[in-house]
C-alpha cells in the first residue's frame, strides 16, 4: 500500500491549535500536490476557513467519538477522500497512543507539533500532568503562544516541565506581535558524560535513562556505573537481565519499570528484584526488546547493594 503521511497537531482546547493548522495550510509550502484529508478531533472556538489555504484538494472530517477512531473508518475516510496525506488536530483530552494504534499500517508519522497557551500552562500541568506529558514526549516542537506576560522563572518552568517526557522536543515562544522566541535553556546532564566511569546518581537515573534512550550513539564505548534492580525477562534473552529502576513520569498510576537489557553470564543468579550496583560498558546494537538498535549492556561487574530508600525516580 502506498505510505500515506501524517501531521499531527497536539494540545489542549483554546491552545491555538487550530490557527496554528489553519496558517499552515495557508502556507504554499505545505502544498504536497497531495489531497489532504484533514481530520478534526475537537471542535474549539475557532473555524477553518478553507478559502484560505494555499491549494485546494482538502477535505475536512470531523471525529466525533473516540470510537470512530480505528484502522477501518480512517482507510475508508482516506478512500473517500483521495488524500494522499493527513493533517490531524488531534483532541487534548485523548491519549496519542489511541491514535497510533487506530492509524491504518500504511499510514506514517512524518511531523508532530504541539501547542500550549502560555496563561494556562502551569495550570493544565499542574491538574492533568498525565495527559500533557503525553503530548510532550511526541513532539519535535512546542509552540507556547501568548507568551508576553511570561517571565524568566515561567519559562525554566516550561522547560523543565518538557524535559520531563522528552529532552529532543524544542521550544518556541510566540507573541502577541507574531514575533518567536526559541527557548535557550540548556540541558545540562547531572552527570560528567566524558569520565572514565560515569557514576549515575540514584535520583539522575531517570534523566540517563531517558537521554540514552534519545540519542544513544552519545553513550556507544561509554562505561557507566549505577544502583539499579534486577528484572529477570526471557525477552531479553539467554545470559541477559535488564537493570533498571521504577519510574514516575506523573502520577502513582503511572510508575512503570525502565532499564536497558544487559548481557551477564551469571545473569540466572540473580534475584528478581534483588538491589545491585552494577559497571557496564554500553554498546548502540539491534535488541528485541527494543525493535530496533539501542542501548545495549555488557556487565563489567555486579555487586549486591541495599535498597534505596527513595527507589521510585522521575525524568526530570
Amino acid at each position: 500500500m502506498k505510505e500515506i503521511p501524517v501531521y499531527l497537531f497536539l494540545g489542549f482546547l483554546e491552545s491555538g491549535k487550530t490557527r496554528f493548522v489553519q496558517e499552515t495550510m495557508e502556507d504554499p509550502q505545505f502544498d504536497s500536490g497531495d489531497k489532504t484529508l484533514l481530520l478534526v478531533c475537537e471542535e474549539g472556538e475557532e473555524e477553518y476557513n478553507a478559502d484560505k489555504f494555499a491549494f485546494g484538494g482538502v477535505s475536512v472530517e470531523l471525529i466525533e467519538d473516540k470510537e470512530q477512531l480505528n484502522p477501518t473508518h480512517l482507510a475508508e475516510l482516506v478512500k473517500k477522500t483521495g488524500a494522499g496525506r493527513v493533517v490531524i488536530e488531534y483532541n487534548g483530552m485523548w491519549m496519542v497512543q489511541e491514535l497510533y494504534e487506530a492509524m491504518p499500517e500504511n499510514w506514517v508519522i512524518y511531523q508532530t507539533i504541539g501547542t500550549a497557551d502560555a496563561n494556562t500552562f502551569r495550570m493544565y500541568f499542574d491538574n492533568m500532568r498525565q495527559l500533557f506529558l503525553d503530548k510532550f514526549a511526541q513532539c519535535e516542537l512546542l509552540v507556547v503562544n501568548r507568551a508576553d506576560g511570561l517571565t524568566a522563572e515561567d519559562q525554566e518552568f516550561v522547560h523543565k516541565a518538557v524535559r520531563q517526557a522528552s529532552r529532543r522536543c524544542d521550544i518556541a515562544y510566540e507573541y502577541t506581535d507574531g514575533s518567536v522566541a526559541y527557548d535557550q535553556l540548556p540541558d545540562e546532564l547531572p552527570f560528567d558524560i566524558n569520565a572514565d566511569v560515569i557514576e549515575i546518581g540514584d535520583e539522575d537515573f531517570g534523566v540517563w535513562y531517558l537521554d540514552a534512550s534519545e540519542d544513544p550513539e552519545k553513550y556507544a564505548g561509554k562505561t557507566v556505573r549505577f544502583t539499579a534492580q534486577v528484572c529477570q525477562t526471557p525477552r531479553v534473552g539467554q545470559n541477559q537481565f535488564v537493570p533498571g529502576r521504577f519510574a514516575m513520569t506523573c502520577c502513582v498510576q503511572d510508575i512503570q519499570f525502565v532499564g536497558f537489557p544487559c548481557k551477564y553470564d551469571e545473569a540466572k543468579k540473580l534475584a528478581q528484584r534483588s538491589w545491585i550496583k552494577i559497571t557496564a560498558k554500553v554498546r548502540v546494537q539491534f535488541h528485541p526488546l527494543f525493535g530496533g538498535k539501542g542501548p545495549v549492556l555488557t556487565a563489567l561487574s555486579v555487586e549486591a547493594a541495599q535498597p534505596l530508600k527513595d527507589d521510585v525516580v522521575t525524568f526530570s
